[in-house]
């Protein structure tokens, strides 16, 4: 993704730390508050001073899975680090931060942000979109395919020659009609 021109942050380093949890997709509240330039905690006592504008919708702590597959995925020390699960903020979390966070930065970062979710949208919604025309010229052109296919297999596989009968003709196989039989005597 080409770099969003006056960005305080670079849409690469948002688009990192866009992550997949529960079918959503957030942003963890550590890589937030860098992106904000805070300590992390800074960024959840302001959501905490203010959990009524973050419902389930917009933020959700992590499970424990979660919380070990993320310390696993950023190898996290057990000396070190996080103790507790992270929050993660969808779209509208992240949105919602604006109003928490009132800094010029905060602002500034939001939006950079908010276009990076609308990008991935946009990219997803075109690749969905090929994604079906490319199904629907598979299905009219199946037909076509499939003879072209099925020619190219008889060019490339040789057709077996009939073998050729080596031994005596019985007499229900060989006998021509209107053929004298001997007697043997």
């Amino acid at each position: 993704m080409p770099k969003e021109t006056g960005s305080i942050v670079p849409v690469e380093r948002i688009h990192r730390s866009i992550l997949l949890i529960r079918g959503h997709k957030i942003i963890l509240d550590r890589d937030l508050a860098d992106l904000y330039g805070v300590e992390t905690k800074v960024l959840n006592r302001a959501v905490s001073r203010n959990i009524d504008r973050f419902p389930k919708d917009f933020m959700f702590k992590s499970n424990r899975e979660e919380f070990e597959n993320l310390r696993f995925h950023f190898g996290t020390s057990s000396w070190g680090g996080r103790r507790y699960p992270p929050r993660a903020f969808t779209e509208q979390g992240v949105a919602m931060l604006s109003s928490v966070l009132r800094s010029k930065r905060a602002v500034e970062v939001n939006i950079a942000i908010m276009r990076t979710f609308v990008k991935l949208r946009e990219i997803l919604a075109t690749n969905s979109a090929l994604r079906r025309k490319i199904e629907a010229m598979e299905r009219r052109y199946d037909e076509q395919f499939k003879l072209v296919f099925k020619i190219l297999s008889e060019m490339v596989m040789p057709t077996p020659k009939p073998k050729s009968q080596i031994g005596y003709l019985t007499e229900s196989k060989g006998r021509k009609k209107g053929t004298a039989r001997t007697k043997t005597k």
